[in-house]
């Protein structure tokens, strides 16, 4: 073994390898993004967007097998191009089985969960996700909601993305900002009588702050439900337009 000199730029740059093997690393660089490229043109349009599990792990296959011919001068290129080969047959023949198979679907893919059903949080599949209401409550503050009550599913895909369908008239229910920005909270047009746990999101009618503890989620704390006016609520609101009064005509003078 020769001796460990520290701190050798040369060594700490090139490594061991001569010069020459740079010029050779362009075209193995070359190589291996031409084999990356083709297979993923080769396994489908969707490698081109968000992926699924199957989609991922070839994609990690392709560049664990791709990445040691790229810095090893003593490994091949020919090895990456068959496991390239095995990679994009074996995703062809799970997409296949998958198409025609729903329940190998669901092995393979998982299932959707529905995490929040008519404006309310299911702390079951939120487990199963492990997703936090926080986490829930900044996807659906991204897409411009203040309220679970406007919520009336909340879809996790297989593939990791979220669906949000909103109520078609938005209902009462527990506030999506977070616990520190009180000053939008108390902006928020409260429902009178009407209170939410703020664990689940369930909603209850009482004169008065409610002392039990929540039916759904067993929780003890509550929250003053908010709402927010939709487009049909705010038109019939509207005060009705005054009559214009009609100009005098002129006076001609002769």
């Amino acid at each position: 073994m020769p001796d460990f000199k520290p701190f050798d730029l040369l060594r700490m740059t090139l490594g061991d390898v001569p010069w020459s093997f740079m010029l050779e690393a362009v075209i193995r660089v070359s190589a291996i993004y031409a084999i990356l490229l083709l297979s993923m043109r080769l396994m489908g349009k969707r490698m081109g967007s968000q992926l699924n599990r199957t989609e991922m792990a070839a994609m990690v296959s392709l560049a664990a097998a791709g990445g040691v011919p790229l810095l090893a001068p003593d490994r091949g290129i020919l090895a990456p191009l068959i496991a390239a080969i095995i990679i994009v047959a074996g995703q062809h023949l799970l997409a296949r089985a998958t198409f025609r198979s729903s329940y190998f679907e669901k092995i393979v893919q998982a299932d959707v969960s529905i995490l929040v059903e008519d404006g309310r949080l299911q702390y079951d599949a939120m487990k199963e996700c492990l997703l936090s209401q926080e986490r829930i409550f900044a996807k659906l503050r991204g897409q411009g909601l203040d309220n679970l009550g406007q919520v009336q599913r909340l879809y996790m895909e297989a593939n990791g993305s979220f669906t949000v369908i909103e109520q078609d008239e938005p209902q009462p229910g527990l506030s999506l900002a977070p616990d520190w920005d009180q000053d939008y909270i108390q902006q928020q047009q409260r429902v009178p009588d009407q209170f939410a746990c703020t664990l689940c999101g369930n909603v209850v009618h009482s004169s008065h702050m409610p002392t039990k503890h929540c039916p759904r989620c067993d929780n003890s704390k509550w929250s003053p439900a908010v709402t927010k006016t939709s487009a049909k609520q705010q038109a019939s609101q509207a005060p009705p337009p005054q009559p214009v009064a009609p100009e005098p005509a002129p006076v001609m003078w002769q």
